[in-house]
């Protein structure tokens, strides 16, 4: 098995997936085939995301797993002192609902104090 990473950047965030293969590619394959989904997507993708739409069009055109939430079944917060490395909860995802369904939505966003726009007088 072999893993693949697509990061998505702009200026103020980055995002990544994972994919998986039975195959290995190289390189230059890889973008390729990302090129070709990116291309395929690109004006009609309904996920959250272009790397989410491309990762699961690689899925679908050539067999790659989408690694996402969906397959986590354990997750374990380790932590360097003792009694504090614990089972951390997992939310059982639902099928994804439209934008105007959802509740909210939240962004964490560490910004330094000499880079603030606005100061609090």
């Amino acid at each position: 098995m072999y893993f693949y990473e697509l990061h998505e950047t702009d200026d103020d965030l980055f995002s990544e997936v994972l994919l998986a293969h039975d195959s290995e590619y190289d390189e230059q394959e890889l973008l390729e085939l990302v090129l070709e989904a990116r291309q395929e997507v690109l004006d009609s993708f309904e996920e959250e995301s272009l790397i989410e739409a491309v990762a699961n069009q690689l899925q679908r055109r050539h067999g790659f797993v989408h690694i996402d939430d969906r397959q986590l079944r354990a997750a374990i917060n380790v932590s360097a002192h003792e009694g504090e490395t614990a089972i951390a909860p997992i939310e059982e995802r639902r099928p994804s609902l439209p934008a105007e369904e959802q509740d909210f939505r939240t962004m964490l966003v560490d910004i330094e104090p000499e880079e603030q726009r606005w100061r609090d007088n």
